[in-house]
């Protein structure tokens, strides 16, 4: 019989969200430079990758998210210094003037929110979230598998 221990691998969800005009939610951390988008870790005691997503952005923004798809799937490769991570980005729709007036941001992890162009929001997105988003963008309703936030021509 061999050793063998549970892998843990960090999990985090996001969401695309954008406002009626198509300008894309974007957000800017406290505790990181640059702009992301409303998600984080999923939690270890049981929680889906839809529960972290709508989660987060329920804590990030106040926007109780009821729907959405999952729009990409991303495993950021093993590196020196980073682990194996998996990443899960759920397009939600579209946020209405009436819920964009009411976001509320959780000041602690979030310092300023803005619905921006997507053109001018994936410029200010780190790159990482940048190539994320773009995919699920154009994914045209399906989902995109990614490795490192590049596609996989042998995965459909």
């Amino acid at each position: 019989m061999s050793d063998w221990t549970d892998p843990t691998i960090p999990v985090s969800c996001g969401a695309v969200l954008l406002d009626e005009q198509g300008r894309l939610l974007i957000l800017r951390p406290t505790y990181k430079s640059g702009w992301t988008i409303p998600g984080g870790v999923m939690e270890a005691d049981g929680e889906t990758p839809w529960e972290a997503c709508r989660r987060e952005v329920l804590e990030e923004t106040g926007i109780e998210v009821t729907d959405g798809r999952l729009a990409v799937v991303d495993t950021r490769g093993a590196k020196r210094d980073e682990q194996l991570g998996i990443r899960f980005l759920f397009h939600c729709g579209t946020v209405t003037r009436r819920q964009a007036g009411r976001i509320r941001l959780q000041e602690e992890e979030i310092a300023e929110h803005r619905f921006a162009p997507v053109e001018e929001a994936l410029s200010l997105l780190r790159k990482r979230v940048r190539r994320r988003v773009a995919a699920a963008l154009e994914a045209d309703g399906g989902c995109v598998y990614l490795e490192d936030g590049q596609r996989r021509d042998e995965v459909g």
